[in-house]
């Protein structure tokens, strides 16, 4: 099979930086998502392509593994830069992959021998004869300290945008993931004030092991979608209110909302200037921790019609030349 240039996979050039990896990336995954191109065969293989190329490219040290030694190095499958050797059989010399070979033996990659932790040993001859002095086609093996365990499956990277009132709130999220072959719808729990771009991991929900081991993860990255009025800091909640300048300056009761315990009244103070903020104590988004809520608050804003009527203009005239002040005194 032909080997996959993942910097061409992913449209980037070899010196791009670790913030353009993680833009094209999250630009094709986009683009060949499943639930973006349902059925499209092309499209799937090449949301794995992308996933695959991104699993390497998007690890600073699988990077520079990958940069050193290319495909000798298989990052997708645990392995490291001695990967290849060579035997001699029936019809002649020939290259023998090792991290398969060793995947026979120890259910693992060929990271564990000659300079791994814990593995066996094993001499690499780049001329005819092989392994040692033995048959041909046979590969002779030193000693093994620990016969490894089975390796875990990949992990699965996916970005999913949630909803902003399920991301504030918690909930249960649905989302297709592509297993091997197959193609999945499952249920995900957003916990309660997760917050834009946080990564939640669920554990055996990944690739699965190739060798009977564990599965791997699935990591989540959340996208949180904007709310039509309603925007965060932190855990405290904002919306923005307008209100006229004569509710300003005289004050007035309003009537805003909350996310989770509908309308309240709230009472605007006499010779209130735009962009205060009245907080609601207790009425933000909970800590994902400890679940404590913040605040909301909210920003008012003083907006002024953009068609004023005469009997309007005539009381504005009148108040201007009451005012004894300008709220630019004393700035500059």
């Amino acid at each position: 099979m032909p080997e996959i240039d993942y910097y061409k996979t992913l449209g980037i050039n070899r010196g791009a930086s670790a913030e353009e990896i993680r833009k094209a990336y999250k630009k094709l995954a986009r683009k060949y998502h499943p639930d973006v191109r349902p059925g499209e065969k092309d499209a799937a293989d090449q949301f794995k392509k992308v996933q695959q190329a991104y699993s390497v490219l998007g690890d600073a040290d699988k990077r520079v593994q990958y940069d050193r030694y290319g495909h000798a190095f298989d990052g997708g499958r645990g392995g490291g830069p001695y990967r290849t050797a060579w035997a001699s059989g029936p019809d002649g010399t020939h290259a023998v992959d090792l991290s398969d070979l060793f995947s026979q033996f120890f259910g693992g990659g060929a990271e564990g021998f000659r300079g791994g932790t814990g593995g066996a040993q094993f001499e690499r001859h780049p001329f005819p004869g092989g392994f040692g002095a033995g048959q041909a086609g046979e590969a002779h093996f030193g000693h093994a300290h620990a016969a490894s365990e089975p390796r875990k499956g990949e992990d699965i990277t996916f970005e999913v945008t949630v909803p902003f009132q399920v991301a504030a709130e918690g909930g249960n999220h649905g989302l297709q993931i592509r297993r091997g072959e197959n193609t999945e719808r499952i249920n995900v729990k957003i916990p309660a004030g997760v917050q834009d771009g946080s990564t939640i991991r669920l554990a055996g929900q990944g690739q699965p092991s190739p060798m009977g081991g564990p599965a791997g993860d699935l990591l989540l990255t959340v996208q949180v979608a904007p709310h039509p009025y309603f925007y965060r800091e932190g855990n405290n909640l904002l919306v923005d209110v307008p209100i006229t300048p004569s509710e300003a300056a005289l004050g007035t009761k309003i009537e805003v909302p909350t996310l989770s315990e509908g309308h309240v009244n709230v009472k605007v103070p006499p010779g209130t200037s735009s962009g205060t903020r009245l907080r609601l104590r207790g009425k933000g988004v909970p800590h994902p921790k400890t679940h404590e809520r913040g605040d909301q608050f909210v920003v008012v804003k003083i907006v002024i019609p953009h068609e004023t009527s005469e009997a309007a203009k005539k009381l504005y005239s009148e108040l201007a030349t009451i005012e004894s002040q300008t709220p630019r005194s004393g700035l500059w």
